[in-house]
């Protein structure tokens, strides 16, 4: 047996003969993935599991890959995310509590040439933003909207929000939402892609690689549409909230595709016409 470790050891350092020293196999085209450079190393504040940190990577991958970095301007709302200038490193502007897609299109209207969005969750976007939301998008602003939707009022302690799921419970509905007594969760994505404002809506989720590229590519598509000024684009992330779901981070993602994706379904609500995408 100590004749074979032997043998076995040797036989891993021949392996490793022919390779260069570290400092010459740390080289560009050997690179498989790296941080983003607009993503700073400020240590993100959110739960453990919690989407926010993935989707934060895949905006500053996005800018890092147009190279838009000193041309991108993000609106941050009243939420869980109102700590974002601290983590992707562009020009930020803080909003109200709702008032995020307003802000956006004053920066927007005053710097055309930018490109400009907002990040808001479902409480900002859909309840207390409702109204700027929905005329940001029938007026056909020419901004990108990223709509974080878990369901909850994360960082003011896990309130009913307008997407709560029936019988979904949380602080103000301890024993489940009473749609005759609440009303239903809104899906608000497709209310807005009715509006003809609207140029690109799209609904994704972050729980899984595939999902994560998914959403990378649907953000990416928001930035690009912008540069074509034909209206509003919002891209939703269906999300989990381990914390005010009073989950493990494994149990929230579990439960986010067993009920979450079934009610909100992900994939294009509205898309550009291919003529006009160009």
């Amino acid at each position: 047996m100590g004749n074979e470790r032997l043998l076995l050891q040797e036989d891993i350092h021949h392996m490793y003969d022919h390779l260069h020293p570290e400092d010459e196999i740390c080289v560009k085209e050997n690179i498989v993935y790296q941080k983003p450079s607009t993503l700073l190393d400020t240590p993100f504040h959110y739960c453990p599991g919690c989407g926010h940190s993935t989707v934060h990577k895949l905006i500053a991958e996005v800018i890092d890959e147009m190279g838009i970095q000193e041309q991108t301007i993000g609106v941050a709302p009243v939420g869980c995310a109102v700590f974002a200038y601290n983590y992707i490193n562009i020009d930020w502007q803080e909003a109200a509590h709702g008032r995020a897609s307003a802000v956006a299109t004053g920066i927007k209207r005053v710097l055309p040439d930018k490109f400009v969005f907002s990040y808001q969750g479902d409480g900002d976007l859909a309840a207390i933003g409702t109204g700027e939301t929905i005329h940001t998008c029938n007026r056909g602003e020419n901004i990108t909207i990223i709509f974080i939707n878990n369901g909850i009022y994360g960082m003011t302690g896990g309130q009913m929000a307008p997407t709560t799921l029936e019988g979904m419970k949380s602080t103000t509905s301890p024993n489940g939402r009473d749609v005759h007594w609440a009303g239903y969760p809104l899906k608000i994505s497709e209310l807005l892609a009715q509006l003809p404002g609207t140029y690109y809506v799209t609904r994704q989720a972050v729980f899984s690689p595939n999902h994560v590229r998914k959403a990378k590519k649907a953000i990416r598509n928001a930035f690009e549409y912008q540069k074509l000024n034909k209206g509003t684009c919002l891209v939703e992330i269906v999300s989990n909230c381990p914390s005010n779901w009073k989950m493990t981070p494994t149990e929230s993602n579990m439960w986010l595709q067993d009920n979450m994706i079934k009610y909100f379904q992900l994939g294009d609500i509205k898309l550009p016409k291919k003529e006009e995408a160009k």
